[in-house]
Protein backbone atom coordinates (compact mmCIF):
# COMPACT_ATOMS: atom_id res chain seq x y z
CA UNK A 1 0.00 0.00 0.00
CA UNK A 2 1.44 3.68 -0.96
CA UNK A 3 1.55 5.56 2.06
CA UNK A 4 -0.25 8.44 3.24
CA UNK A 5 2.89 10.64 3.82
CA UNK A 6 6.01 10.55 2.03
CA UNK A 7 9.29 12.78 3.13
CA UNK A 8 11.95 12.15 0.17
CA UNK A 9 15.35 13.83 0.75
CA UNK A 10 14.02 17.37 1.81
CA UNK A 11 16.83 19.82 3.14
CA UNK A 12 15.97 23.09 4.87
CA UNK A 13 18.36 25.59 6.18
CA UNK A 14 18.00 29.09 8.33
CA UNK A 15 18.94 32.25 6.72
CA UNK A 16 19.93 35.26 8.43
CA UNK A 17 22.26 37.98 8.34
CA UNK A 18 24.60 36.70 9.71
CA UNK A 19 24.56 33.54 7.59
CA UNK A 20 22.96 30.07 7.29
CA UNK A 21 22.39 27.24 9.59
CA UNK A 22 21.59 23.69 8.31
CA UNK A 23 18.44 22.79 9.99
CA UNK A 24 18.07 19.30 7.95
CA UNK A 25 19.65 17.32 5.74
CA UNK A 26 18.02 14.70 2.96
CA UNK A 27 14.87 13.30 5.46
CA UNK A 28 13.36 10.88 4.53
CA UNK A 29 10.55 8.99 5.83
CA UNK A 30 6.75 7.67 5.66
CA UNK A 31 3.63 7.13 7.42
CA UNK A 32 0.94 5.26 6.66
CA UNK A 33 -3.06 4.94 6.56
CA UNK A 34 -3.63 4.77 10.21
CA UNK A 35 -0.41 4.84 11.70
CA UNK A 36 0.90 6.92 14.88
CA UNK A 37 4.49 8.00 13.87
CA UNK A 38 6.18 9.63 16.79
CA UNK A 39 9.62 11.79 15.77
CA UNK A 40 11.95 12.15 18.88
CA UNK A 41 15.54 14.05 18.86
CA UNK A 42 18.02 16.10 20.91
CA UNK A 43 17.39 19.37 22.16
CA UNK A 44 17.26 21.44 19.26
CA UNK A 45 17.34 19.71 16.25
CA UNK A 46 14.51 21.33 15.03
CA UNK A 47 11.61 18.25 14.96
CA UNK A 48 8.88 21.36 14.92
CA UNK A 49 10.46 22.48 11.88
CA UNK A 50 9.61 19.19 10.66
CA UNK A 51 5.83 19.69 10.90
CA UNK A 52 6.10 23.30 9.73
CA UNK A 53 7.18 21.57 6.31
CA UNK A 54 4.86 19.36 6.07
CA UNK A 55 1.85 21.74 7.04
CA UNK A 56 2.91 24.06 3.86
CA UNK A 57 4.00 26.70 6.21
CA UNK A 58 7.35 26.90 5.21
CA UNK A 59 8.66 25.19 1.88
CA UNK A 60 11.34 22.72 1.62
CA UNK A 61 14.35 23.69 0.08
CA UNK A 62 15.58 20.31 -1.65
CA UNK A 63 13.18 17.39 -2.00
CA UNK A 64 9.94 16.39 -2.02
CA UNK A 65 7.08 15.97 0.68
CA UNK A 66 3.91 14.36 -0.67
CA UNK A 67 0.68 13.91 0.82
CA UNK A 68 -1.69 10.76 -0.72
CA UNK A 69 1.18 11.53 -3.94
CA UNK A 70 0.21 15.04 -4.18
CA UNK A 71 2.86 17.62 -3.63
CA UNK A 72 2.24 19.05 -0.09
CA UNK A 73 1.85 22.71 -1.34
CA UNK A 74 -0.61 21.56 -3.45
CA UNK A 75 -2.76 18.35 -1.73
CA UNK A 76 -6.32 18.14 -1.22
CA UNK A 77 -6.40 16.36 1.96
CA UNK A 78 -6.81 18.37 4.60
CA UNK A 79 -3.97 18.43 7.70
CA UNK A 80 -4.78 19.29 11.40
CA UNK A 81 -2.27 20.67 13.25
CA UNK A 82 -2.23 20.30 17.34
CA UNK A 83 0.49 22.52 19.12
CA UNK A 84 1.77 22.97 22.77
CA UNK A 85 -0.48 25.51 23.21
CA UNK A 86 -4.48 25.35 22.87
CA UNK A 87 -4.93 28.83 21.12
CA UNK A 88 -8.71 29.11 22.09
CA UNK A 89 -9.61 32.90 21.75
CA UNK A 90 -11.31 33.84 24.73
CA UNK A 91 -13.81 36.35 23.50
CA UNK A 92 -15.24 33.69 22.02
CA UNK A 93 -17.33 30.72 23.61
CA UNK A 94 -16.36 26.95 23.71
CA UNK A 95 -19.01 26.27 20.49
CA UNK A 96 -17.78 29.84 18.73
CA UNK A 97 -13.80 28.66 19.19
CA UNK A 98 -14.75 25.02 17.53
CA UNK A 99 -16.45 26.29 15.06
CA UNK A 100 -13.33 28.75 14.46
CA UNK A 101 -11.87 26.66 11.54
CA UNK A 102 -14.86 26.13 9.61
CA UNK A 103 -15.85 29.93 9.55
CA UNK A 104 -12.34 30.43 7.95
CA UNK A 105 -12.89 27.66 5.52
CA UNK A 106 -16.47 29.22 4.77
CA UNK A 107 -17.42 25.13 5.55
CA UNK A 108 -20.42 25.89 7.72
CA UNK A 109 -22.50 23.09 6.33
CA UNK A 110 -25.30 21.05 8.43
CA UNK A 111 -23.67 18.34 8.09
CA UNK A 112 -20.38 19.60 9.97
CA UNK A 113 -22.19 21.29 12.64
CA UNK A 114 -24.08 18.19 13.13
CA UNK A 115 -20.71 16.62 13.42
CA UNK A 116 -19.08 18.84 16.18
CA UNK A 117 -22.16 19.04 18.00
CA UNK A 118 -21.69 15.19 18.21
CA UNK A 119 -18.31 15.68 19.47
CA UNK A 120 -18.63 18.25 21.44
CA UNK A 121 -21.01 15.32 23.24
CA UNK A 122 -18.39 12.18 23.15
CA UNK A 123 -15.46 14.43 24.73
CA UNK A 124 -17.77 15.28 28.04
CA UNK A 125 -18.40 19.52 26.16
CA UNK A 126 -21.60 19.56 25.39
CA UNK A 127 -22.72 21.27 28.94
CA UNK A 128 -19.78 24.12 28.40
CA UNK A 129 -19.86 25.35 24.98
CA UNK A 130 -21.31 28.44 26.38
CA UNK A 131 -18.51 28.70 28.59
CA UNK A 132 -15.32 30.90 27.85
CA UNK A 133 -11.97 28.85 28.25
CA UNK A 134 -10.64 30.25 30.99
CA UNK A 135 -13.66 28.64 32.93
CA UNK A 136 -12.65 25.15 31.29
CA UNK A 137 -9.83 22.93 32.81
CA UNK A 138 -6.73 22.45 30.67
CA UNK A 139 -7.49 19.15 29.73
CA UNK A 140 -11.10 20.14 28.57
CA UNK A 141 -9.58 22.86 26.96
CA UNK A 142 -7.16 20.51 25.04
CA UNK A 143 -10.31 18.32 24.38
CA UNK A 144 -11.87 21.74 22.73
CA UNK A 145 -8.73 22.24 20.36
CA UNK A 146 -8.80 18.83 19.13
CA UNK A 147 -12.62 19.22 18.16
CA UNK A 148 -11.42 22.10 16.39
CA UNK A 149 -9.10 20.28 14.23
CA UNK A 150 -11.32 17.21 13.63
CA UNK A 151 -14.12 19.62 12.89
CA UNK A 152 -12.27 20.28 9.59
CA UNK A 153 -11.49 16.34 9.10
CA UNK A 154 -8.22 15.99 8.74
CA UNK A 155 -6.49 12.93 6.77
CA UNK A 156 -3.10 13.69 9.26
CA UNK A 157 -2.87 15.36 12.40
CA UNK A 158 0.37 17.23 12.96
CA UNK A 159 0.74 16.94 17.19
CA UNK A 160 3.59 19.44 18.23
CA UNK A 161 4.06 18.47 21.80
CA UNK A 162 0.06 19.07 22.31
CA UNK A 163 0.31 17.85 26.13
CA UNK A 164 3.59 18.87 27.11
CA UNK A 165 1.70 22.66 28.91
CA UNK A 166 -0.63 20.21 31.36
CA UNK A 167 0.46 18.91 34.62
CA UNK A 168 1.07 15.33 34.39
CA UNK A 169 -1.70 13.38 35.61
CA UNK A 170 -3.87 15.67 33.26
CA UNK A 171 -1.28 15.20 30.48
CA UNK A 172 -1.48 11.27 31.28
CA UNK A 173 -5.26 11.42 30.90
CA UNK A 174 -5.54 13.48 28.10
CA UNK A 175 -3.06 11.62 25.91
CA UNK A 176 -5.36 8.57 26.93
CA UNK A 177 -8.44 10.25 25.74
CA UNK A 178 -6.75 11.98 22.15
CA UNK A 179 -5.30 8.44 21.44
CA UNK A 180 -8.98 6.84 21.83
CA UNK A 181 -10.61 9.15 19.47
CA UNK A 182 -7.91 9.41 16.92
CA UNK A 183 -7.94 5.73 16.69
CA UNK A 184 -11.49 5.80 16.79
CA UNK A 185 -11.79 7.78 14.00
CA UNK A 186 -9.02 6.20 12.08
CA UNK A 187 -6.73 8.82 11.55
CA UNK A 188 -3.03 9.20 11.05
CA UNK A 189 -0.67 11.48 13.68
CA UNK A 190 2.80 12.61 13.77
CA UNK A 191 3.72 13.29 17.51
CA UNK A 192 6.97 15.40 18.38
CA UNK A 193 8.06 14.92 21.71
CA UNK A 194 10.77 15.18 23.91
CA UNK A 195 9.28 12.12 26.05
CA UNK A 196 10.52 8.77 25.06
CA UNK A 197 7.56 7.05 27.81
CA UNK A 198 4.95 9.51 25.95
CA UNK A 199 6.35 8.59 22.79
CA UNK A 200 6.46 4.59 22.85
CA UNK A 201 3.01 4.73 24.62
CA UNK A 202 1.03 6.64 22.36
CA UNK A 203 2.86 5.57 18.93
CA UNK A 204 3.39 2.58 16.26
CA UNK A 205 6.55 3.44 15.33
CA UNK A 206 9.29 6.09 16.34
CA UNK A 207 11.80 7.57 14.31
CA UNK A 208 14.94 9.37 16.28
CA UNK A 209 16.58 12.41 14.61
CA UNK A 210 20.19 13.77 14.41
CA UNK A 211 21.19 16.54 15.63
CA UNK A 212 21.49 19.71 13.37
CA UNK A 213 21.04 19.04 10.26
CA UNK A 214 18.58 16.51 11.23
CA UNK A 215 18.17 13.10 9.55
CA UNK A 216 16.89 10.28 10.32
CA UNK A 217 19.13 7.97 12.97
CA UNK A 218 17.14 5.58 13.61
CA UNK A 219 13.52 3.60 12.49
CA UNK A 220 11.83 1.71 15.21
CA UNK A 221 8.68 -0.07 15.04
CA UNK A 222 7.20 -0.47 18.56
CA UNK A 223 5.23 -3.97 19.32
CA UNK A 224 4.38 -4.33 22.85
CA UNK A 225 2.66 -7.53 24.35
CA UNK A 226 -0.24 -6.57 24.85
CA UNK A 227 -3.69 -7.00 23.05
CA UNK A 228 -5.60 -3.97 22.78
CA UNK A 229 -2.55 -0.53 23.11
CA UNK A 230 -3.78 2.57 24.77
CA UNK A 231 -1.07 4.50 26.72
CA UNK A 232 -2.24 3.96 30.18
CA UNK A 233 -1.75 0.06 29.83
CA UNK A 234 1.44 0.63 27.36
CA UNK A 235 3.92 1.99 30.30
CA UNK A 236 3.34 -1.19 31.80
CA UNK A 237 3.66 -3.65 29.21
CA UNK A 238 6.51 -5.79 28.83
CA UNK A 239 8.97 -4.58 26.54
CA UNK A 240 8.22 -1.12 27.24
CA UNK A 241 11.72 -0.50 29.21
CA UNK A 242 13.73 -2.28 26.64
CA UNK A 243 12.50 -0.22 24.05
CA UNK A 244 12.66 3.18 26.79
CA UNK A 245 16.16 2.27 27.45
CA UNK A 246 17.18 1.59 24.03
CA UNK A 247 15.85 5.00 22.34
CA UNK A 248 17.55 6.92 25.92
CA UNK A 249 20.89 5.18 24.28
CA UNK A 250 20.48 6.61 20.77
CA UNK A 251 19.29 10.22 22.19
CA UNK A 252 22.20 10.17 24.62
CA UNK A 253 25.31 8.36 22.28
Amino acid sequence: MKPLLDVCNVSYAYHTLSGETKALNCLSFQVHFNEFLGIIGPSGCVKSTVLSLISGLIPPESGEIKIHEALCNNHAMPIGYMLQKDHLLEWRTIYENVLLGLEINDQLTPARIKSVNQMLKDYGLENFKNSKPSELSGGMRQRAALIRTLALNPGLLLLDEPFSALDYQTRLNVSEDIYMILRKKHKSAILVTHDISEAISFCDRIIVLTERPGTVKKDLPIELDMDVKTPLKARSAKGFLEYFNQLWGDLNG
